[in-house]
C-alpha cells in the first residue's frame, strides 16, 4: 500500500501569497463572488478585499461530514435566490478542489440561475478529482491533505 503524503500545513503568511497569486490570475472581471461554506469563506474575504469586491454571496454545502467521512453527493444547505445572481458574472470561490464534486454542483446551480460562472481555489488536486474538468484558476496544486490556519481544531 503506498504511503499517504504528508500533510501541507499552510501559515497565514502562506495562505496570503497564495491569494495574491490566485488574485493575479482571476483578476477584476466579475459582479460578485459567492463563498462556498466553509472552506471558501476566508479565501473568499481575502480576495475580496485584493481585488475590491464588494458584493459577496455565500452557500452552504457538506460533502465531507464531521466524522471524516462523505455523503453519496453535495449536500447544498442553503443557495442564493436566481434574483441575486442572473445576468451576472460570478466567482466561485472554495479552498481546494479535491473531488471536485462541491464545486461542480455550485457551479451547475449558478449557471442554471442564468449566471456565468467561473471558478477558483486555493488548491487543486487533479489526482483526486472525480468530475470531468478542472478548476477555471487555483493558486497551486496538491495531493495530500492541505491544513489551513483557519481551521484550528479540526
Amino acid at each position: 500500500m503506498a504511503a499517504m503524503p504528508e500533510a501541507l500545513v499552510i501559515t497565514w503568511e502562506a495562505l496570503d501569497s497564495l491569494v495574491a497569486d490566485l488574485a493575479a490570475k482571476v483578476g477584476r472581471d466579475f459582479d460578485l463572488v459567492l463563498a462556498i461554506t466553509r472552506g471558501g469563506l476566508v479565501p473568499a474575504g481575502m480576495l475580496a478585499y485584493r481585488l475590491d469586491f464588494r458584493e459577496i454571496l455565500v452557500t452552504g454545502v457538506e460533502l465531507y461530514r464531521s466524522d471524516g467521512g462523505m455523503h453519496e453527493a453535495p449536500i447544498v444547505g442553503h443557495f442564493p435566490e436566481d434574483s441575486l445572481l442572473g445576468g451576472r458574472r460570478v466567482l466561485v470561490i472554495d479552498e481546494v478542489w479535491e473531488t471536485g464534486e462541491t464545486m461542480t454542483e455550485v457551479l451547475g446551480r449558478v449557471r442554471d440561475a442564468g449566471a456565468e460562472a467561473v471558478s477558483a481555489v486555493l488548491h487543486y488536486k487533479p489526482s483526486r478529482s472525480r468530475v470531468a474538468g478542472e478548476p477555471d484558476h487555483w493558486a497551486a496544486l496538491a495531493d495530500g491533505w492541505v491544513s489551513y490556519p483557519y481551521k484550528a481544531g479540526s
